[in-house]
Protein backbone atom coordinates (compact mmCIF):
# COMPACT_ATOMS: atom_id res chain seq x y z
CA UNK A 1 0.00 0.00 0.00
CA UNK A 2 1.74 3.40 -1.03
CA UNK A 3 0.86 6.70 0.11
CA UNK A 4 0.98 9.90 -1.85
CA UNK A 5 2.84 13.06 0.15
CA UNK A 6 1.95 16.07 0.18
CA UNK A 7 4.63 18.49 -1.19
CA UNK A 8 6.17 20.74 1.93
CA UNK A 9 9.02 23.11 2.75
CA UNK A 10 10.61 20.34 4.67
CA UNK A 11 10.89 17.10 2.63
CA UNK A 12 9.37 13.96 4.42
CA UNK A 13 12.72 11.66 4.78
CA UNK A 14 13.29 9.26 7.63
CA UNK A 15 15.10 10.89 10.70
CA UNK A 16 14.84 13.85 9.39
CA UNK A 17 12.78 16.48 11.81
CA UNK A 18 9.71 17.53 9.59
CA UNK A 19 7.87 20.49 10.91
CA UNK A 20 7.80 23.79 9.66
CA UNK A 21 6.12 25.84 12.06
CA UNK A 22 5.64 28.73 9.45
CA UNK A 23 4.30 26.44 7.05
CA UNK A 24 1.26 25.44 9.32
CA UNK A 25 0.08 28.56 10.04
CA UNK A 26 0.44 29.61 6.66
CA UNK A 27 -2.44 26.97 6.14
CA UNK A 28 -3.94 27.89 9.03
CA UNK A 29 -4.47 31.99 8.71
CA UNK A 30 -4.72 31.26 4.95
CA UNK A 31 -7.67 28.72 5.23
CA UNK A 32 -11.41 30.13 4.22
CA UNK A 33 -13.99 27.98 5.32
CA UNK A 34 -17.50 27.89 3.53
CA UNK A 35 -20.78 26.23 3.55
CA UNK A 36 -19.50 24.21 0.39
CA UNK A 37 -16.08 23.69 1.23
CA UNK A 38 -16.82 22.25 4.52
CA UNK A 39 -19.30 19.77 3.22
CA UNK A 40 -16.83 18.91 0.68
CA UNK A 41 -14.39 17.98 2.62
CA UNK A 42 -16.75 15.89 5.02
CA UNK A 43 -17.88 14.27 2.25
CA UNK A 44 -13.95 13.46 1.04
CA UNK A 45 -13.81 11.83 4.83
CA UNK A 46 -16.46 10.38 4.75
CA UNK A 47 -15.48 8.47 1.87
CA UNK A 48 -12.22 7.13 4.14
CA UNK A 49 -9.89 9.08 2.61
CA UNK A 50 -7.31 10.93 4.65
CA UNK A 51 -7.89 14.79 4.13
CA UNK A 52 -4.45 17.16 3.74
CA UNK A 53 -3.76 19.74 5.51
CA UNK A 54 -4.99 22.68 3.64
CA UNK A 55 -8.41 20.75 4.24
CA UNK A 56 -7.97 20.08 8.06
CA UNK A 57 -7.04 24.35 7.81
CA UNK A 58 -10.64 24.60 6.65
CA UNK A 59 -12.39 22.82 8.83
CA UNK A 60 -10.32 24.43 11.67
CA UNK A 61 -11.20 27.83 10.32
CA UNK A 62 -15.16 26.86 10.59
CA UNK A 63 -17.01 29.14 12.98
CA UNK A 64 -20.46 28.75 12.83
CA UNK A 65 -22.42 26.61 15.11
CA UNK A 66 -24.23 25.30 12.18
CA UNK A 67 -20.87 23.83 10.20
CA UNK A 68 -19.38 23.31 13.72
CA UNK A 69 -22.39 21.07 14.10
CA UNK A 70 -22.02 19.58 10.74
CA UNK A 71 -18.00 18.67 11.29
CA UNK A 72 -19.60 16.83 14.85
CA UNK A 73 -22.37 14.66 12.82
CA UNK A 74 -19.58 14.03 9.82
CA UNK A 75 -17.08 12.38 12.68
CA UNK A 76 -20.26 10.22 14.52
CA UNK A 77 -20.87 9.05 10.90
CA UNK A 78 -17.29 8.21 10.14
CA UNK A 79 -16.90 6.65 13.61
CA UNK A 80 -19.84 4.56 13.33
CA UNK A 81 -19.07 3.51 9.80
CA UNK A 82 -15.42 2.40 10.67
CA UNK A 83 -15.68 1.33 14.30
CA UNK A 84 -19.14 0.33 14.55
CA UNK A 85 -20.69 1.10 18.10
CA UNK A 86 -17.75 -0.22 20.21
CA UNK A 87 -15.25 1.06 23.19
CA UNK A 88 -11.79 -0.16 23.51
CA UNK A 89 -10.86 -0.33 27.15
CA UNK A 90 -7.48 -0.42 28.90
CA UNK A 91 -5.69 0.86 32.45
CA UNK A 92 -2.89 2.71 33.02
CA UNK A 93 -0.34 1.11 35.09
CA UNK A 94 2.33 3.82 36.43
CA UNK A 95 5.42 1.75 37.30
CA UNK A 96 7.98 4.47 38.15
CA UNK A 97 7.97 8.57 38.62
CA UNK A 98 11.80 8.74 39.39
CA UNK A 99 12.34 11.73 36.42
CA UNK A 100 15.16 13.41 34.95
CA UNK A 101 13.45 16.45 33.02
CA UNK A 102 12.24 19.46 34.18
CA UNK A 103 8.63 20.05 32.68
CA UNK A 104 6.87 23.04 34.27
CA UNK A 105 3.28 21.60 33.79
CA UNK A 106 4.32 18.05 35.29
CA UNK A 107 4.12 16.78 38.61
CA UNK A 108 6.69 14.11 38.12
CA UNK A 109 9.53 16.94 37.52
CA UNK A 110 12.74 16.65 38.70
CA UNK A 111 12.47 19.98 40.34
CA UNK A 112 8.86 18.87 42.56
CA UNK A 113 10.40 18.39 45.80
CA UNK A 114 6.82 17.45 47.36
CA UNK A 115 7.00 14.28 45.00
CA UNK A 116 6.91 11.43 46.62
CA UNK A 117 9.68 9.33 44.17
CA UNK A 118 8.70 5.34 43.75
CA UNK A 119 9.66 2.27 41.43
CA UNK A 120 7.50 -0.40 42.22
CA UNK A 121 9.57 -3.74 42.31
CA UNK A 122 8.36 -7.01 41.14
CA UNK A 123 5.66 -7.98 43.80
CA UNK A 124 4.14 -4.83 43.75
CA UNK A 125 3.55 -4.79 40.07
CA UNK A 126 2.70 -8.71 40.11
CA UNK A 127 0.05 -7.31 43.19
CA UNK A 128 -1.38 -4.39 40.82
CA UNK A 129 -1.72 -6.35 37.84
CA UNK A 130 -3.70 -8.62 40.26
CA UNK A 131 -5.96 -6.13 40.96
CA UNK A 132 -6.49 -5.02 37.50
CA UNK A 133 -7.45 -9.00 36.47
CA UNK A 134 -9.05 -8.93 39.71
CA UNK A 135 -11.63 -5.79 38.28
CA UNK A 136 -11.70 -7.43 34.15
CA UNK A 137 -8.75 -5.33 32.67
CA UNK A 138 -7.11 -7.40 29.74
CA UNK A 139 -5.36 -4.16 28.20
CA UNK A 140 -2.05 -2.14 29.66
CA UNK A 141 -0.59 1.35 29.18
CA UNK A 142 2.52 0.77 31.41
CA UNK A 143 3.87 4.74 31.99
CA UNK A 144 7.16 5.12 33.54
CA UNK A 145 8.95 8.92 34.53
CA UNK A 146 11.81 9.85 32.17
CA UNK A 147 14.77 8.28 33.76
CA UNK A 148 18.22 6.33 33.58
CA UNK A 149 16.82 3.60 35.72
CA UNK A 150 13.70 2.68 33.23
CA UNK A 151 16.27 1.58 30.78
CA UNK A 152 14.86 -0.56 27.82
CA UNK A 153 16.12 -3.58 29.08
CA UNK A 154 14.12 -2.54 32.82
CA UNK A 155 11.21 -1.85 30.59
CA UNK A 156 11.14 -4.88 28.42
CA UNK A 157 11.67 -6.83 32.16
CA UNK A 158 8.52 -5.38 33.17
CA UNK A 159 6.52 -6.16 30.56
CA UNK A 160 7.30 -9.71 30.70
CA UNK A 161 5.81 -9.53 34.68
CA UNK A 162 2.74 -8.02 33.28
CA UNK A 163 2.08 -10.90 31.19
CA UNK A 164 3.29 -13.60 33.20
CA UNK A 165 0.40 -12.66 35.97
CA UNK A 166 -2.46 -14.93 36.12
CA UNK A 167 -5.10 -14.71 38.67
CA UNK A 168 -8.09 -16.73 38.13
CA UNK A 169 -9.55 -16.22 34.16
CA UNK A 170 -7.61 -12.90 34.83
CA UNK A 171 -4.53 -11.98 32.21
CA UNK A 172 -3.03 -9.31 30.50
CA UNK A 173 -3.37 -10.10 26.63
CA UNK A 174 -1.64 -6.57 25.44
CA UNK A 175 0.88 -4.24 27.26
CA UNK A 176 1.23 -0.88 25.72
CA UNK A 177 3.97 1.78 26.98
CA UNK A 178 4.12 5.00 27.21
CA UNK A 179 7.86 6.45 28.48
CA UNK A 180 11.08 8.23 27.38
CA UNK A 181 11.99 8.02 23.75
CA UNK A 182 14.79 5.52 22.95
CA UNK A 183 17.50 4.66 20.55
CA UNK A 184 17.11 2.35 17.85
CA UNK A 185 18.52 -0.93 19.53
CA UNK A 186 16.60 0.03 22.73
CA UNK A 187 12.96 0.32 20.63
CA UNK A 188 13.97 -3.01 19.39
CA UNK A 189 14.61 -4.48 23.15
CA UNK A 190 10.98 -3.42 23.70
CA UNK A 191 9.74 -4.87 20.66
CA UNK A 192 11.19 -8.28 21.59
CA UNK A 193 9.29 -8.12 24.88
CA UNK A 194 6.15 -8.10 22.99
CA UNK A 195 5.00 -5.37 23.22
CA UNK A 196 1.87 -3.44 21.27
CA UNK A 197 2.08 0.46 21.18
CA UNK A 198 4.96 2.52 21.63
CA UNK A 199 3.31 5.93 22.47
CA UNK A 200 5.62 9.20 22.63
CA UNK A 201 3.71 12.75 22.76
CA UNK A 202 5.40 15.58 21.32
CA UNK A 203 3.36 17.58 24.26
CA UNK A 204 3.87 20.52 22.14
CA UNK A 205 4.86 20.59 18.00
CA UNK A 206 5.56 24.28 18.30
CA UNK A 207 9.36 23.90 18.94
CA UNK A 208 9.98 27.71 20.79
CA UNK A 209 7.01 27.10 23.04
CA UNK A 210 8.35 23.41 23.65
CA UNK A 211 11.79 25.45 24.79
CA UNK A 212 9.66 27.62 27.60
CA UNK A 213 8.46 24.33 29.06
CA UNK A 214 11.11 21.77 29.13
CA UNK A 215 14.03 23.26 31.33
CA UNK A 216 16.44 20.22 30.93
CA UNK A 217 17.01 16.75 30.59
CA UNK A 218 16.98 15.19 27.55
CA UNK A 219 13.26 16.19 26.39
CA UNK A 220 14.95 19.62 25.96
CA UNK A 221 15.80 18.40 23.13
CA UNK A 222 13.04 19.25 20.77
CA UNK A 223 14.09 17.61 17.60
CA UNK A 224 15.23 14.00 19.04
CA UNK A 225 11.32 13.61 20.15
CA UNK A 226 10.05 14.43 17.38
CA UNK A 227 12.15 11.82 14.96
CA UNK A 228 11.95 9.45 18.42
CA UNK A 229 8.92 7.20 16.60
CA UNK A 230 11.17 7.27 12.98
CA UNK A 231 14.00 5.31 15.20
CA UNK A 232 10.96 3.24 16.35
CA UNK A 233 10.14 2.35 13.06
CA UNK A 234 13.56 2.09 11.98
CA UNK A 235 14.02 -0.71 14.54
CA UNK A 236 11.18 -2.48 13.30
CA UNK A 237 8.22 -1.28 16.18
CA UNK A 238 5.75 -0.58 13.15
CA UNK A 239 2.78 0.38 16.35
CA UNK A 240 3.24 3.42 17.55
CA UNK A 241 1.31 6.32 19.27
CA UNK A 242 1.52 9.81 18.48
CA UNK A 243 -0.03 12.89 21.00
CA UNK A 244 -0.22 16.68 22.73
CA UNK A 245 -0.69 17.88 25.60
CA UNK A 246 -3.45 20.52 24.87
CA UNK A 247 -2.89 23.55 26.96
CA UNK A 248 0.72 24.36 26.01
CA UNK A 249 0.30 26.12 22.79
CA UNK A 250 -2.30 26.77 20.45
CA UNK A 251 -4.05 23.68 19.32
CA UNK A 252 -4.99 24.56 15.87
CA UNK A 253 -1.75 24.53 15.49
CA UNK A 254 -1.51 21.63 17.73
CA UNK A 255 -4.29 19.24 15.43
CA UNK A 256 -2.41 20.71 12.03
CA UNK A 257 1.04 19.16 13.70
CA UNK A 258 -0.32 15.86 14.40
CA UNK A 259 -1.84 15.25 11.18
CA UNK A 260 1.30 16.45 9.63
CA UNK A 261 3.56 14.26 11.95
CA UNK A 262 0.69 11.32 10.74
CA UNK A 263 1.34 12.02 7.08
CA UNK A 264 5.19 12.25 7.75
CA UNK A 265 4.89 8.79 9.09
CA UNK A 266 2.69 7.35 6.27
CA UNK A 267 5.49 9.26 3.94
CA UNK A 268 8.43 7.41 5.07
CA UNK A 269 7.20 4.07 6.70
CA UNK A 270 3.70 3.40 4.92
CA UNK A 271 2.26 3.90 8.34
CA UNK A 272 0.60 5.98 10.27
CA UNK A 273 0.31 6.22 13.79
CA UNK A 274 -1.92 3.59 15.54
CA UNK A 275 -3.29 5.45 17.74
CA UNK A 276 -3.79 9.52 18.82
CA UNK A 277 -4.04 10.68 21.98
CA UNK A 278 -4.91 14.48 23.17
CA UNK A 279 -5.02 14.81 26.84
CA UNK A 280 -5.28 18.34 28.40
CA UNK A 281 -3.68 20.64 30.86
CA UNK A 282 -5.38 19.71 34.74
CA UNK A 283 -4.19 20.10 38.16
CA UNK A 284 -0.42 18.68 38.83
CA UNK A 285 1.51 19.21 41.75
CA UNK A 286 3.56 22.52 42.01
CA UNK A 287 1.54 23.67 38.38
CA UNK A 288 3.17 26.67 37.44
CA UNK A 289 1.79 27.91 34.26
CA UNK A 290 -0.43 30.17 32.57
CA UNK A 291 -3.82 29.61 31.07
CA UNK A 292 -3.01 31.33 27.89
CA UNK A 293 -3.52 28.36 25.83
CA UNK A 294 -6.16 26.25 27.94
CA UNK A 295 -8.86 24.60 25.26
CA UNK A 296 -12.35 25.24 26.78
CA UNK A 297 -14.82 21.95 25.98
CA UNK A 298 -16.52 23.51 22.68
CA UNK A 299 -13.43 23.57 20.97
CA UNK A 300 -11.97 20.20 22.97
CA UNK A 301 -15.04 18.63 21.31
CA UNK A 302 -14.46 19.85 17.61
CA UNK A 303 -11.09 19.54 17.49
CA UNK A 304 -11.79 15.75 18.39
CA UNK A 305 -14.51 15.43 15.50
CA UNK A 306 -11.71 17.16 13.06
CA UNK A 307 -8.92 14.67 14.52
CA UNK A 308 -11.53 11.84 13.51
CA UNK A 309 -12.52 13.30 9.88
CA UNK A 310 -8.82 13.72 9.11
CA UNK A 311 -7.32 10.24 9.90
CA UNK A 312 -10.54 7.88 9.72
CA UNK A 313 -8.16 4.98 10.29
CA UNK A 314 -6.46 5.93 13.90
CA UNK A 315 -7.71 4.92 17.31
CA UNK A 316 -8.36 8.06 18.94
CA UNK A 317 -7.98 8.01 22.83
CA UNK A 318 -9.92 9.70 25.69
CA UNK A 319 -8.88 9.98 29.35
CA UNK A 320 -9.65 9.93 32.71
CA UNK A 321 -8.21 13.13 32.80
CA UNK A 322 -11.77 14.24 31.67
CA UNK A 323 -14.87 14.29 33.61
CA UNK A 324 -16.90 11.20 32.86
CA UNK A 325 -19.77 13.37 31.87
CA UNK A 326 -17.96 15.09 29.11
CA UNK A 327 -16.01 11.99 28.26
CA UNK A 328 -19.42 9.95 27.70
CA UNK A 329 -20.16 12.98 25.21
CA UNK A 330 -17.22 13.17 23.35
CA UNK A 331 -17.26 8.92 22.44
CA UNK A 332 -19.74 10.10 19.94
CA UNK A 333 -17.78 12.42 18.07
CA UNK A 334 -14.04 9.84 17.09
CA UNK A 335 -12.93 8.81 20.69
CA UNK A 336 -12.56 5.04 20.38
CA UNK A 337 -10.48 4.01 22.95
CA UNK A 338 -11.03 4.90 27.13
CA UNK A 339 -9.54 4.15 30.10
CA UNK A 340 -11.52 3.23 32.98
CA UNK A 341 -11.34 2.61 37.19
CA UNK A 342 -8.37 4.24 36.51
CA UNK A 343 -5.67 5.05 39.62
CA UNK A 344 -2.72 7.23 38.68
CA UNK A 345 -0.94 7.08 41.76
CA UNK A 346 2.06 4.19 42.38
CA UNK A 347 0.80 1.24 43.85
CA UNK A 348 -2.98 2.53 44.23
CA UNK A 349 -4.85 -0.04 42.61
CA UNK A 350 -4.46 -2.94 45.24
CA UNK A 351 -5.24 -0.17 47.82
CA UNK A 352 -8.62 0.56 49.54
CA UNK A 353 -10.84 2.05 46.54
CA UNK A 354 -11.68 5.80 47.14
CA UNK A 355 -8.97 6.85 48.12
CA UNK A 356 -7.82 10.44 48.23
CA UNK A 357 -5.90 11.51 45.16
CA UNK A 358 -2.75 12.81 46.29
CA UNK A 359 -1.20 15.35 43.86
CA UNK A 360 2.35 14.53 45.55
CA UNK A 361 2.25 10.97 44.34
CA UNK A 362 0.19 11.62 40.78
CA UNK A 363 1.36 13.32 37.61
CA UNK A 364 -1.59 14.88 37.05
CA UNK A 365 -5.78 14.85 38.41
CA UNK A 366 -8.17 12.75 37.41
CA UNK A 367 -11.62 13.59 36.81
CA UNK A 368 -13.45 10.55 36.12
CA UNK A 369 -13.02 8.20 39.02
CA UNK A 370 -15.68 5.39 37.68
CA UNK A 371 -14.43 1.61 38.55
CA UNK A 372 -14.40 -0.38 35.26
CA UNK A 373 -17.79 -2.09 35.48
CA UNK A 374 -19.42 1.39 36.45
CA UNK A 375 -18.36 2.64 33.09
CA UNK A 376 -19.25 -0.14 31.10
CA UNK A 377 -22.49 -0.12 32.53
CA UNK A 378 -22.89 3.09 31.42
CA UNK A 379 -21.64 2.52 28.11
CA UNK A 380 -23.97 -0.51 27.50
CA UNK A 381 -26.85 1.89 28.71
CA UNK A 382 -25.66 4.31 25.65
CA UNK A 383 -25.62 0.69 23.64
CA UNK A 384 -22.14 1.09 22.94
CA UNK A 385 -20.17 -2.23 22.79
CA UNK A 386 -17.24 -2.70 25.57
CA UNK A 387 -14.27 -4.41 24.08
CA UNK A 388 -11.11 -6.16 25.38
CA UNK A 389 -10.06 -6.95 22.22
CA UNK A 390 -6.01 -7.67 21.53
CA UNK A 391 -6.43 -9.98 18.49
CA UNK A 392 -4.61 -7.36 15.48
CA UNK A 393 -1.59 -7.39 17.30
CA UNK A 394 -1.44 -11.07 18.57
CA UNK A 395 -2.75 -11.85 14.96
CA UNK A 396 -0.09 -9.43 13.40
CA UNK A 397 -2.44 -6.64 12.16
CA UNK A 398 -0.13 -3.83 12.91
CA UNK A 399 2.12 -1.38 10.75
CA UNK A 400 1.17 -1.65 7.38
CA UNK A 401 -1.09 -5.05 7.95
CA UNK A 402 -3.60 -2.71 10.31
CA UNK A 403 -2.84 -0.44 7.53
CA UNK A 404 -3.97 -2.61 4.84
CA UNK A 405 -7.56 -3.98 6.97
CA UNK A 406 -7.84 -0.26 8.22
CA UNK A 407 -7.81 2.15 6.08
CA UNK A 408 -10.73 1.20 3.94
CA UNK A 409 -12.72 0.51 6.91
CA UNK A 410 -12.21 -3.60 7.12
CA UNK A 411 -11.22 -3.42 10.24
CA UNK A 412 -14.61 -3.94 11.68
CA UNK A 413 -15.23 -7.33 10.27
CA UNK A 414 -12.84 -8.19 13.26
CA UNK A 415 -13.47 -5.92 15.25
CA UNK A 416 -17.26 -6.74 16.58
CA UNK A 417 -16.92 -9.94 16.48
CA UNK A 418 -13.81 -9.90 18.79
CA UNK A 419 -15.45 -6.97 21.01
CA UNK A 420 -18.60 -9.34 21.10
CA UNK A 421 -16.50 -12.63 22.89
CA UNK A 422 -14.28 -10.38 25.34
CA UNK A 423 -17.32 -8.57 26.45
CA UNK A 424 -18.93 -12.54 26.93
CA UNK A 425 -15.63 -13.62 28.92
CA UNK A 426 -16.45 -10.19 31.00
CA UNK A 427 -19.78 -10.63 31.85
CA UNK A 428 -18.96 -14.90 33.17
CA UNK A 429 -16.18 -13.67 34.79
CA UNK A 430 -16.58 -10.52 36.53
CA UNK A 431 -20.24 -8.64 35.55
CA UNK A 432 -22.76 -8.26 38.42
CA UNK A 433 -25.78 -9.60 37.29
CA UNK A 434 -27.36 -6.33 36.37
CA UNK A 435 -24.64 -5.34 34.30
CA UNK A 436 -24.41 -9.11 32.69
CA UNK A 437 -28.28 -8.52 31.73
CA UNK A 438 -27.59 -5.59 29.83
CA UNK A 439 -24.38 -6.82 28.21
CA UNK A 440 -26.64 -9.62 27.12
CA UNK A 441 -29.18 -7.42 25.09
CA UNK A 442 -26.33 -5.20 23.84
CA UNK A 443 -24.70 -8.30 22.40
CA UNK A 444 -27.84 -9.93 20.71
CA UNK A 445 -28.53 -6.26 19.02
CA UNK A 446 -24.60 -6.34 17.89
CA UNK A 447 -24.37 -9.80 16.25
CA UNK A 448 -27.30 -8.84 14.02
CA UNK A 449 -24.85 -6.59 12.73
CA UNK A 450 -21.66 -8.63 11.50
CA UNK A 451 -21.45 -10.58 8.34
CA UNK A 452 -24.47 -13.34 8.43
CA UNK A 453 -21.89 -15.60 6.95
CA UNK A 454 -19.85 -15.44 10.39
CA UNK A 455 -22.89 -15.20 12.71
CA UNK A 456 -23.27 -18.68 13.07
CA UNK A 457 -19.27 -19.37 14.24
CA UNK A 458 -19.60 -15.83 17.05
CA UNK A 459 -22.49 -17.79 18.27
CA UNK A 460 -20.31 -21.28 18.64
CA UNK A 461 -17.57 -19.45 20.45
CA UNK A 462 -20.11 -17.45 22.82
CA UNK A 463 -21.10 -21.36 23.81
CA UNK A 464 -17.31 -22.31 24.07
CA UNK A 465 -17.03 -19.29 26.80
CA UNK A 466 -20.05 -20.31 28.60
CA UNK A 467 -18.60 -23.43 29.22
CA UNK A 468 -15.59 -21.82 30.21
CA UNK A 469 -13.36 -21.42 27.51
CA UNK A 470 -11.53 -18.82 27.30
CA UNK A 471 -9.09 -16.21 24.95
CA UNK A 472 -10.94 -17.17 21.42
CA UNK A 473 -11.12 -14.72 18.89
CA UNK A 474 -10.99 -13.64 14.87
Amino acid sequence: MKFTPEIYKIADEPMVPFLDAEEIWDYINNAVATKESVREIIAKSLSKKRLNLEEVAVLLKADSPELIQEIKEGARTLKRNIYGNRIVLFAPLYIGNKCQNNCTYCGFRASNTEAVRKTLDDQEIVKEIEALEDNGQKRLILVYGEHAQYSPEYIAHTVKVAYSVRKGNGEIRRVNINAAPLDIEGFRIVKEAGIGTFQVFQETYHEEAYKTYHLRGKKADFKYRLTSLDRAQEAGLDDVGIGALFGLYDWRFEVMSLVRHTNHLEACYNVGPHTISFPRIKDASMLNMGDKYFVNDDDFAKLIAILRLAVPYTGMILTARESAQLRNELLQFGVSQIDGGTKIELGSYKEVKNQEQNLNKGQFRINDDRSLNEIIDELLEQEMLPSFCTSCYRQGRTGEHFMEFSVPGFIKRFCTPNAILTLAEYIEDYAPEHTAKKAWEVIEKNIDTVEEKIRPSILEKLEKIKKGERDLYY
